[in-house]
């Protein structure tokens, strides 16, 4: 028997909001069928919504999200998904990588600055 979730379900089940799981359909991440007008999720919907989840947790971009749930729907073999997806892992953490480095270098003027007025006022902080 093929198990089927409601959106309630879902939405407890990952604590996001119904809001938040329409939204990705919308977006043409998720496509439940329908049994009335309540929206009934397979188990193919929910484990793309953790796949979804999972990415934004990571920092993809919805439109990279959106590419790597192609690839398992494509043909082109476990290997090549795999191949593809490490590829945007390197890549996107090249990314946070250059975004660390940024953001050291913001925290480390701040420091500096922060110093320097402090020697300024005489040690007084406010």
């Amino acid at each position: 028997m093929v198990s089927t979730y409601s959106i309630g379900e879902l939405s407890r089940e990952f604590s996001v909001t119904t809001r938040t799981i329409r939204f990705y359909e919308d977006e043409g991440l998720l496509s439940p069928g329908r049994r009335g007008r309540n929206r009934v999720f397979a188990s193919r919907d929910r484990t793309r919504l953790k796949l979804i989840l999972r990415g934004k947790r990571l920092g993809f971009a919805l439109r990279e999200i959106a590419e790597l749930l192609s690839l398992y729907d494509g043909l082109g073999g476990e290997t090549s998904q795999l191949q593809t997806f490490m590829h945007k892992i390197a890549e996107h953490r090249r990314v946070l990588s250059m975004r660390r480095t940024e953001i050291d270098a913001i925290l480390e003027e701040m420091n500096s600055l922060e110093q320097h007025c402090r020697q300024i006022l005489g040690g007084v902080t406010q």
